[in-house]
């Protein structure tokens, strides 16, 4: 009889929600639509967002270093960023922090094809190493060798900024750091070749968040962001219990990505999904911006209360 009543409750506060009291949301997205927002994709089509009251609009960026300059100026409610660059713009002093988390692993790692003698990080020895850019792909570079016993004097890195794919594929360098393990490596296997993937967090590099929610710190009160995380939270589940019947949804919303490669991409980033966007891992933040300071990516750790902030 209580489960009865919890339950009635929870669908009379949705219908009341939903009938009365519908707010607008807007969302700044980092980038175009694609599977890495597949919760939001979903939580829209099925109604989640609805339920809870939020009218929630999705702004894609031209440029998705703009998200945080935009939050900072209020332009958006919501923004996503990356965690590493997230820490420097909180490290630069810019007005942000974090109300949940999207995807709460790293999406990069390094690889090569199965074939080239490379079956661990120790095989890198003598090899040619692609690399799109500074920053932290180059320090978790050095920590994933350090971690085996090398140095980047014992292998060979070729600056590789423009395309790190074709690079690898004509044999121009054995392996290539910066690989999106859910999208460019479905993206190399699509035209019959195998990869072998390292992953940062398992040589050396703390954990990290690919995608966060960030909003303006003097925001944080605002009650559409707990009811936007529920919403979240349950299309994760949905995604979880309904991967395919998620993915036709999205289909056939969006026609022009049905092929081979987007599907794949897809169901390669359901398991990355944070299953309570609303957590906050303490103990992994601070690691991390440890992390970030010992390799001079941030001048300063801030206390985690300063990065994030739970929202129930």
């Amino acid at each position: 009889m209580k489960k009865i009543m919890l339950l009635l409750i929870s669908l009379m506060t949705s219908l009341s929600f939903a009938n009365t009291h519908t707010q607008k949301l807007t969302v700044l997205l980092d980038w175009l639509p694609n599977p890495d927002h597949a919760p939001l994709i979903i939580a829209e089509q099925q109604g989640y967002f609805k339920e809870l009251g939020l009218a929630v609009k999705f702004i894609s960026p031209e440029n998705p270093m703009v998200s945080a300059q935009w939050i900072a100026e209020n332009k958006a409610d919501i923004g996503m960023t990356y965690e590493p660059e997230y820490m420097q713009q909180v490290d630069a002093g810019m007005p942000l922090i974090s109300i949940g988390t999207l995807i709460d692993k790293p999406l990069n790692s390094l690889a090569t094809l199965q074939g080239n003698g490379i079956h661990s990080i120790n095989d890198l020895k003598g090899k040619r190493i692609g690399l799109a850019s500074g920053g932290l792909s180059a320090i978790q570079l050095k920590v994933m060798l350090s971690k085996s016993g090398l140095t980047e004097k014992d292998v060979k890195i070729v600056d590789e900024k423009h395309d790190l794919l074709q690079a690898l594929l004509s044999h121009k360098v054995d392996a290539v750091t910066g690989i999106m393990r859910n999208s460019e490596v479905p993206m190399i296997e699509s035209s019959d070749k195998k990869v072998v993937t390292f992953f940062p967090e398992d040589h050396g590099v703390p954990n990290y968040s690919e995608l966060v929610f960030i909003t303006h710190i003097k925001n944080i009160h605002d009650n559409r962001y707990p009811r936007f995380l529920s919403a979240i939270k349950k299309a994760v589940r949905y995604l979880d219990e309904h991967p395919q019947l998620a993915w036709e949804a999205y289909i056939k919303q969006h026609p022009e990505v049905n092929n081979t490669v987007n599907r794949d991409t897809w169901f390669a980033t359901i398991p990355y999904f944070a299953e309570d966007p609303a957590s906050f891992n303490d103990t992994e933040w601070h690691q991390f911006a440890d992390f970030m300071q010992k390799n001079q990516l941030i001048k300063k750790v801030q206390p985690t209360s300063r990065y994030a902030v739970i929202l129930r």
